[in-house]
């Protein structure tokens, strides 16, 4: 099975989306954080189970009607990134 690491610009992006939620709505962080993390989690069981990414080699997993986890499938699960779905991504 193929090990998960996160780039430290996406652990960036998800501590800054949680802290945001978390000065307005503590639980709903919370419950946001645990499903971005669950859906990390379970990347090595499927990683081709969600769509192709919009930079070529990536992936990307709606964790979230709000939130997308864009990866990078290789000897190890690369998360390239957690984006806002409205966000200008790439």
């Amino acid at each position: 099975m193929r090990p998960v690491l996160w780039h430290p610009e996406a652990l960036e992006e998800f501590e800054a989306i949680i802290d945001f939620i978390d000065a307005r709505n503590p639980p709903a962080a919370a419950r946001l954080a645990a499903t971005i993390r669950d859906a990390a989690e379970r990347l090595p069981d499927h990683p081709y189970l969600y769509r192709p990414g919009r930079l070529p080699g990536t992936r990307e997993a709606v964790v979230h009607p709000n939130y997308i986890l864009v990866y990078r499938v290789g000897d190890v699960i690369e998360v390239m990134g957690v984006v806002h779905a409205r966000q200008h991504y790439p």
